[in-house]
């Protein structure tokens, strides 16, 4: 499956996550990759207002990220997209709870999803301490995932190349 997301209008909906919060958006980010990775999913995510230097396209794994143009609004972004997709536009699912957006989806025989139904799913698919928001305890005796390990070779090349010692 694949999903076209009004990221803004989705973030208020998740219970933990604001639109005030500073990474609200790699929030939301993190947490669509975690469940296109269970579900294999496919999602393109819309935020607008992007500040100056940051609009773009960024790719997070089976996650998309379009970060539009302050001069832009991400509803206009997700028309765009629906256009460039055609016909191929049937196969998608567009969320948002905008009626603009979800007029636009069914004008391409899109499947729509309120925000609030594809919130429900998403905490659904997250065990209690997974939310958003919510700090979860370390196992002990397990390493975090973001650790990486380097064989004696790898160290040795990168304090090698970074100058961690004397040649």
């Amino acid at each position: 499956m694949q999903y076209l997301i009004d990221g803004h209008n989705l973030i208020p909906k998740i219970p933990g996550m604001s639109l005030k919060d500073i990474n609200d958006e790699q929030e939301l980010i993190d947490l669509l990759k975690r469940y296109c990775a269970a579900r294999q999913h496919n999602v393109e995510v819309f935020f607008d207002k992007a500040p100056a230097g940051y609009a773009g396209t960024r790719g997070y794994g089976r996650v998309t990220a379009h970060f539009v143009r302050d001069t832009n609004i991400a509803d206009n972004a997700i028309r765009a997209r629906l256009n460039a997709l055609g016909a191929a536009a049937r196969n998608v699912s567009v969320v948002s709870s905008d009626r603009q957006v979800q007029a636009e989806a069914r004008s391409h025989y899109a499947a729509v999803i309120s925000s609030d139904g594809f919130a429900a799913e998403l905490v659904a698919f997250l065990p209690a301490a997974d939310e958003p928001g919510k700090s979860r305890p370390k196992k002990r005796g397990k390493k975090d995932s973001s650790e990486v390990q380097l064989s004696q070779a790898e160290l040795e090349e990168f304090l090698r190349l970074f100058g961690g010692e004397d040649e």
